[in-house]
């Protein structure tokens, strides 16, 4: 079985590389690279590695075949080959065409470091979460997906048709009102390492980028600002877009999407001066809005995370909410003290929604409404049960307790390339309960 060593190498070449890799080239037969990492490889004079043959790389697929058939010719005596690649070979380098062509047990990779691990270094940012896609001749789809989601930090590795300019064009339809942060990073880890930045935003039009020279080695990074210290923009009396609502950087997509949030609202039918219960609040877009529509009232919104209640904290402040209060815990027990509410919206119940319905109805005013948001089949039918034991129980009164239901299936149009297609939201399942009077008008 031949050996084939994969090692990956940076712009300091022959210096750059650890001594186990170093020590394979002292028994190598073959050196596979790209002019420009054979050129790092030292082949004469007093710092000549070695002086065994060598392949320029040219095409991958005809060469990975040529080297397929040296390797035969060569059978039985083992041939130890070393493939020269940028940074980590398995980070969308060669190593997964290698995997493809030759057994794994034959395939040793000794790995640099990658150009997002460079270029994350050099402009200070910790990027464990970060969002990386490649532009090597693909469609730009993802990172439309991850600006239009809002992805905190987006590594993108470029090719001569997506420059900085190119993409600061492409993305500009779907830039956030505080907009990104534009680095680019330019020979990582050579002598003439570069790194600049720009700030895009929806009304820039980006003159500087799109005549800008750029090193053939780039990198570019989108750094999303803080919103927090930023003022939302006018927003409508109803339906607040998604975007002006701070959320969770590691979980951007979570929170109630507006159509469905509307929807919520309505089955809620609030008044001016309800008292409102939000169990479950999220980020408190639901709670923020039911406030807005309430000023009169008080709305209360239940979070068991630290991290949810400070982002409902900074969205109250952020939304200029006077009538709402984020209270920490988890219901039922967290409820205990509030004022009794008219309307109360379940939107999560912690594996714990029997206890919580069974609370608030005991809670609830006189005319009261719960509405739930359910995504899972078990919900539901957890839900259903529970309605079906709470009526047996009010059979001896005057009051009569509804459920009713809606399924919620929401597409939203998302862009490909110059064409549009239909993205479906995750379903959603609203229920209402109301507690009627036979004897009320």
């Amino acid at each position: 079985m031949p050996e084939l060593v994969v090692v990956g190498v940076g712009l300091e070449g022959w210096n750059g590389l650890s001594s186990n890799a170093k020590d394979h080239f002292q028994t190598v037969d073959l050196i596979i690279g790209s002019d420009r990492h054979l050129a790092l490889i030292p082949d004469s004079g007093s710092l000549s590695v070695c002086q065994c043959d060598r392949w320029s790389l040219g095409n991958i697929s005809s060469t990975l075949d040529r080297l397929e058939s040296w390797i035969s010719g060569r059978s039985p005596t083992p041939a130890k080959v070393i493939i020269l690649a940028s940074g980590d070979p398995l980070f969308f380098g060669i190593g997964r065409l290698l995997l493809e062509k030759f057994p794994a047990d034959s395939l040793t990779f000794l790995p640099g470091l990658s150009a997002v691990q460079l270029a994350f270094s050099a402009i200070k940012q910790p990027w464990q979460n970060a969002t990386v896609v490649s532009l090597h001749g693909r469609s730009p789809d993802q990172l439309i997906k991850a600006v239009r989601r809002g992805d905190r930090q987006i590594a993108l590795l470029t090719d001569g048709v997506y420059t900085p300019g190119a993409i600061a064009a492409l993305i500009s339809q779907w830039l956030p009102a505080e907009g990104y942060r534009l680095w680019l990073c330019e020979n990582l880890g050579g002598e003439d390492e570069t790194v600049r930045s720009w700030h895009l935003t929806p009304s820039e039009n980006f003159a500087e980028l799109q005549s800008l020279t750029v090193a053939p080695l780039n990198i570019v990074i989108l750094q999303r600002l803080d919103r927090s210290l930023q003022r939302p923009k006018k927003n409508p009396i109803l339906g607040i877009a998604d975007g002006e609502f701070l959320g969770f950087r590691d979980r951007p997509g979570l929170i109630t999407k507006r159509e469905i949030r509307t929807l919520i609202l309505g089955a809620l039918q609030l008044e001016t001066d309800h008292t409102i219960w939000d169990i479950g609040a999220g980020t408190g877009s639901v709670a923020i809005e039911a406030a807005r529509l309430c000023p009169k009232g008080q709305v209360y919104a239940v979070e068991k995370t630290a991290a949810g209640v400070a982002l409902i904290r900074k969205n109250t402040a952020r939304f200029k909410v006077k009538n709402l209060e984020a209270i920490a815990g988890e219901a039922p027990r967290a409820l205990q003290g509030l004022s009794k509410p008219n309307r109360i919206f379940i939107g999560g119940s912690g594996g714990e929604l029997g206890q919580i319905l069974h609370y608030c109805s005991e809670m609830l005013l006189p005319q009261g409404r719960i509405v739930l948001a359910l995504a899972t089949l078990e919900r539901t039918q957890e839900l259903q049960s529970w309605h079906q034991n709470a009526r047996q129980n009010l059979s001896q009164t005057d009051t009569n307790l509804s459920l009713e239901w809606t399924q919620i299936n929401i597409t939203r149009s998302v862009p490909v390339g110059p064409l549009t297609r239909w993205s479906p939201l995750n379903p959603v399942t609203l229920a209402t309960l109301e507690w009627r009077s036979p004897h009320a008008e």
